[in-house]
């Protein structure tokens, strides 16, 4: 039997770089209200994996946000805790 293959080239490692961007952005964000250190280093973790997957703009953008969301919710939490 003839095996047929597919001269089409996949696009799997940019799909998981986009995820692995998004989710890096989901955690950027939610670093700002819960954990920041933790939820801050996963977003840095995943936009620098995005990063050298091949979605290079916006995976190194996520490992940015990632450290704004990690001091900005640090501060924030620092300003509500010295607040009271």
């Amino acid at each position: 039997m003839a095996q047929v293959t597919s001269t089409r080239p996949t696009r799997s490692g940019v799909t998981a770089a986009r995820v692995c961007t998004i989710v890096g952005f989901v955690f950027a964000a939610l670093a700002i209200v819960f954990f920041p250190p933790v939820f801050g280093l996963v977003a840095v973790i995943l936009g620098v994996i995005a990063g050298s997957l091949g979605d290079r703009p916006l995976g190194w953008y996520a490992a940015a946000a990632g450290v704004a969301g990690a001091v900005l919710g640090m501060v924030l939490s620092a300003l509500l805790l010295n607040a009271v």
